[in-house]
């Protein structure tokens, strides 16, 4: 396999690893979001769980493994109520668009037009949740910076 191919698969690896993340996440978030934003919650269950299988079957298409879903994940903080659900739902879509722009990046063609709108997807859900916007979604320089910022 040459090394662009192997930057591809590990770059699809990281995505899938990525959608388990945000399945196993959305439970969580759906166990806590309260009636009104319940609905968009699902919806974005549902489109991680599709996601996770084109993955998939992608992985498998250039001769991986896919990597398996962990049995839990750490969250990045407590998850109590329904405030914290949306600040978790938005902290899950741009850590999945920061993956999908590693996956543009070492990608071509229809795999990286594909990975570019599923980016800009989780750019947009990142936004409804969290009510603001960045300017390039996805780039690590922006989660560098982002957890180096003390919170509130």
């Amino acid at each position: 396999m040459s090394g662009s191919k192997v930057r591809e698969l590990e770059a699809l690896q990281a995505a899938l690893a990525a959608e388990h993340a945000a399945v196993y996440g959305y439970g969580v978030v759906g166990g806590r979001i309260d009636g009104g934003r319940r609905a968009e919650a699902r919806a974005a269950y549902d489109a991680h769980r599709a996601r996770r299988d084109v993955l998939t079957r992608e992985v498998r298409d250039l001769g991986g493994v896919p990597v398996a879903a962990a049995p839990g994940y750490a969250l990045p903080f407590p998850v109590p109520d329904a405030g914290a659900a949306v600040r978790l739902a938005a902290e899950l879509e741009e850590r999945v668009a920061g993956v999908y722009s590693d996956l543009v990046r070492a990608s071509a063609g229809e795999r990286r037009r594909e990975a570019a709108g599923v980016l800009r997807e989780a750019a947009v859900r990142a936004v409804r949740w969290r009510g603001e916007s960045v300017a390039f979604p996805g780039l690590a320089e922006r989660a560098a910076a982002g957890a180096a910022t003390p919170s509130a």
